[in-house]
């Protein structure tokens, strides 16, 4: 028997009032959780046409050769970053003028594997054996208005189409459970000089992989208490009429105690490493994670904040480096230390749920900017006035470089006297050669794209 897909009744409505204008298909994104038993689709986002696909959008047959995989995919980039922590991809759909037969499927199944695979090359953590492997693809005949679900386990190469069920629920997500933590980091990334190839990206990554190591050896106090991980997290709240725990607060506070020395019987050894110079990252880091309420468990709730603390500080990195490449800051010539304010952690609610999407703002971008950039992402209107900007304080350590920093996020000559709230920042001191590279090779990557309408 194959999976379940418990779908939130707002995503059929979604799905079913796409136009194709003419169009021989229209492909996009299902978002939502995994679980073992079955999985939750709460919300769908079609992907954004491409300039010279909007200019001329009728197409006398169904051609799915015209089905941009890389464009695709790096719409999935995009919204990958707006998600919280307990938030994936499940999987693609595609609606399409007629029936397809077995060469379109295959179509779905490189779009799915593809979609994946750009996922795990920026991810700071692995699923886990017990995880489920497999994702979705929904194709939905406009004519007929029939359904075809299928699974793919996406680390099995060879795999083959599954049936699944596609089941559709009124407000799925409408209690579902938070969990929210402050995260203090402070990480040092030496740049090495040892091949012209290592780019600030490939320095920083590594460096960030080995305080991922730390964030999952971590200790996680929910609610000022270490729970069993293999109990439930609503373990002792009251129960409805029934039965099934309710919890009075939809939101759990966590604390993260991380390990500052290895444990007697490991041995660890000094290295030394021909450097340029080195990037630091300090500051407070405002986490989110949501979690389904039919009997979460512990473990299920930690890995979800986890994995929130590691995608969003590489998340924020990753756009600072296409910011410095777009904008294309100058070296200053009088210090070798530059100091850049990564962006803001922006939260926006999904209406009739819990659960709120996020993305990144800087100090210059405006709140229009922010909700035109989730629109066009997400294809859902949002309202300015929902824009929840999530303060973060820095560090201590960063005090005697205020004033740099301050300017970097004020336009203003006069400096207010209150205490100033910021994001964390990334102090970078090196050769300015190293941006350069880069720069080339994220210009052969193409991660510039940031908005797809530029």
């Amino acid at each position: 028997m194959g999976r379940t897909y418990i779908v939130e009744e707002t995503v059929g409505q979604y799905l079913s009032n796409i136009d194709l204008q003419g169009k021989s298909f229209v492909s996009g994104l299902l978002i939502g959780q995994c679980s073992s038993q079955k999985d939750y689709v709460i919300l769908a986002t079609r992907t954004p046409p491409k300039e010279e696909q909007s200019e001329s959008p009728k197409h006398s047959k169904a051609k799915l050769d015209n089905l941009d995989e890389e464009w695709a995919t790096e719409h999935a980039n995009q919204v990958s970053r707006m998600l919280p922590g307990g938030l994936l991809l499940l999987g693609v759909f595609i609606i399409t003028t007629l029936e397809m037969g077995n060469e379109f499927q295959n179509t779905l199944r490189r779009l799915v594997f593809a979609v994946e695979k750009s996922m795990n090359k920026k991810r700071l953590w692995n699923f886990t054996e017990e995880e489920v492997s497999e994702r979705v693809t929904l194709h939905i005949c406009s004519s007929t208005k029939k359904i075809f679900c299928r699974t793919y386990d996406v680390l099995d190469p060879k795999s083959s189409a599954k049936p699944a069920d596609w089941k559709y629920q009124n407000g799925l997500s409408a209690s579902w459970l938070s969990l929210e933590c402050t995260v203090y980091i402070n990480i040092h990334v030496p740049l090495s000089t040892t091949s012209v190839t290592y780019t600030l990206e490939k320095n920083t990554k590594n460096g960030l992989a080995r305080w991922a190591k730390q964030i999952e050896n971590g200790v996680y106090l929910i609610n000022g208490q270490v729970k069993d991980e293999d109990g439930e997290l609503l373990e002792g709240q009251k129960k409805s009429s029934r039965g099934n725990a309710q919890a009075t607060n939809h939101s759990f506070d966590v604390r993260v105690l991380t390990q500052l020395l290895l444990n007697s019987d490991h041995r660890s050894t000094a290295t030394v490493q021909v450097c340029s110079g080195s990037v630091n990252l300090k500051g407070a880091v405002k986490c989110r994670a949501y979690i389904h309420s039919n009997k979460p468990k512990v473990k299920d709730a930690v890995q979800a904040i986890k994995r929130d603390i590691l995608n969003t500080v590489a998340d924020r990195c990753e756009i600072l480096f296409e910011d410095l490449l777009l904008n294309e800051i100058p070296e200053k010539k009088d210090s070798e230390k530059e100091f850049h304010i990564l962006p803001h952690r922006v939260f926006v609610p999904i209406p009739g749920s819990t659960v709120m999407l996020c993305d990144y703002k800087f100090g210059d971008e405006s709140a229009e900017e922010i909700r035109d950039h989730f629109i066009e992402m997400l294809d859902h209107m949002i309202q300015i006035e929902d824009l929840e900007i999530a303060e973060e304080i820095n560090t201590a350590y960063m005090s005697s470089c205020m004033n740099t920093e301050v300017s970097l996020d004020s336009t203003d000559d006069e400096q207010p006297k209150q205490p100033i709230k910021t994001t964390i920042v990334l102090k970078i001191q090196q050769n300015i050669g190293v941006i350069a590279a880069f720069a080339v090779a994220a210009l052969a990557a193409g991660i510039s794209f940031h908005y797809f309408s530029d």
